[in-house]
């Protein structure tokens, strides 16, 4: 059985940085203040569509409680872009992401059922909430594209942290 280290609550966010569909990149360890990182599976996932959609419903809520939305896949150039257009997600979607960043995130990674599902390993569904000091404040990481955060409620968690100045929990092994 292979073990995965996973990224620690507290720990700094890696220097990662990964092409944006549309052109330029996207560097979150450079970024200030608070960001949300989600990671999907990629355009051949529907649950994955039906929960960025569902984030770019929520994309005003979250930028006026000062939060910089970003997701990111495996998926190449093509598929990202084309996704983004046929969606209209209005955040920025991040592509290309290597198995060796995967690995690095403590991600779950898939290799594809089919060539008809996609045609390289992918990561499964990951949240990262990144706060101002560049540290990770919440980590979700799945195993499955069924179980993710509720929006709502990570929406209404990261306000509350902001407001009472709650420390990042979960840092204990």
């Amino acid at each position: 059985m292979s073990t995965t280290t996973r990224i620690a609550a507290g720990s700094p966010f890696p220097t990662m940085t990964w092409p944006l569909a549309g052109g330029g990149d996207l560097t979150l360890a450079g970024d200030k203040g608070w960001r949300l990182l989600v990671v999907y599976r990629g355009k051949h996932c529907p649950l994955c569509k039906k929960y960025l959609g569902t984030l770019n419903d929520k994309l005003q809520e979250f930028e006026a409680a000062g939060i910089k939305v970003t997701a990111v896949s495996a998926d190449p150039r093509e598929k990202a872009e084309t996704e983004v257009k046929e969606e209209g997600w209005r955040f920025p979607v991040a592509y290309d992401m290597s198995l060796e960043q995967m690995r690095e995130l403590g991600l779950y990674i898939s290799d594809p059922r089919s060539p008809q599902e996609t045609d390289r390993p992918f990561a499964e569904p990951a949240t990262f909430a990144i706060n101002p000091d560049g540290n990770v404040q919440v980590v979700d990481i799945s195993n499955a594209p069924f179980s993710r955060p509720d929006l709502a409620s990570m929406l209404s968690g990261l306000k509350f942290i902001q407001e009472k100045q709650y420390p990042v929990r979960g840092t204990k092994a």
